[in-house]
């Protein structure tokens, strides 16, 4: 189930992506480098930049998509050693940022540099965010009060979820558009949230 959601999860942001007409894509939190994988299996695409806290993911990521140097532009692929918190300046002219299931590793109180750096630095077209929906860990078998993953510092509910990204949309001239991503229940909504921010 886990792997089916993953799939399903990485799916839906690549089809949102295309939706979107983007035809470049930064990566924010991009791991073992997998979104950009099948990023550049589309012709779509023809720039896309991950940006990772961890030395080992990018090495990881590095080895998947055969880029031999990290923080090498100029190139279709490119690994950048950096923090979502951090303005770069070479990635300022992306037509879409996203951010898949990386907001909740983010501690509360840095959450308005995230948006700061994001939306007003970046200020792409497009950002996709998704993050686990709280009210659905009770069908994971999640206990009440706990994560769904060690290094999380917050699950956000779908209440708190929109009124985080309205915020945000509001400020900084986007508007949103949210999807349920993966099986949904009448009372409880789907596993993964997603909010598409199209800017104005």
């Amino acid at each position: 189930m886990v792997t089916s959601l993953h799939n399903e999860r990485l799916e839906t942001v690549i089809h949102a992506l295309l939706e979107s007409n983007s035809e470049s894509v930064l990566d924010l939190g991009c791991g073992p480098g997998e979104l950009m994988a099948r990023l550049a299996a589309e012709r779509r695409f023809t720039r896309i930049a991950g940006i990772d806290t961890s030395l080992e993911a990018l090495a990881a990521a590095r080895r998947l998509l055969a880029v031999e140097e990290i923080d090498q532009g100029g190139t279709r692929l490119s690994l950048h050693h950096a923090s979502f918190t951090t303005f770069i300046e070479e990635l300022a002219d992306f037509d879409a940022a996203v951010m898949v299931e990386t907001i909740e590793h983010i501690d509360p109180h840095r959450l308005s540099a995230v948006e700061q750096t994001v939306f007003a630095g970046y200020r792409p077209r497009t950002v996709l965010v998704t993050t686990p929906n709280r009210e659905y860990n009770v069908i994971h078998g999640v206990p009440d009060g706990v994560f769904r993953h060690r290094d999380h510092r917050f699950e956000w509910t779908r209440r708190k979820f929109r009124e985080w990204a309205e915020g945000v949309a509001s400020r900084h001239g986007y508007r949103t558009v949210f999807k349920d991503i993966g099986a949904v229940d009448p009372a409880l909504g789907s596993s993964t949230q997603m909010a598409t921010f199209s800017r104005i």
